[in-house]
């Protein structure tokens, strides 16, 4: 897009929170490799999945304020285009 990405603004804010999931993912192989116990895995694994949906809502939002929006002023194609695009990562994280 020729005015970069919805979350441009908070690009910092986003890679911290990538950064940070980074990390708990390492913690689950450190854990596995240490034999810690399956529910305990499984609390981490669960803690790192919300982490990334975190992340995922963070940057759908940014992308409906800023280039869904965008999209829709201008209207016709390039707004349907979008719409659907839109709704397409919409479905793809509630399948998630």
């Amino acid at each position: 897009m020729e005015n970069g990405p919805g979350y441009a603004g908070e690009k910092d804010e986003v890679l911290k929170r990538l950064r940070r999931v980074e990390g708990q993912v390492r913690g689950l192989q450190r854990m596995v490799e240490e034999d810690a116990y399956c529910i305990d895995v499984l609390t981490q694994v669960s803690a790192a999945t919300k982490a990334l949906q975190a992340v995922a809502l963070s940057l759908l939002d940014d992308h409906l304020g800023h280039c869904v929006a965008h999209a829709a002023a201008e209207g016709g194609a390039v707004a349907d285009e979008k719409i659907k695009e839109a709704s397409a990562a919409i479905a793809r994280l509630v399948r998630s």
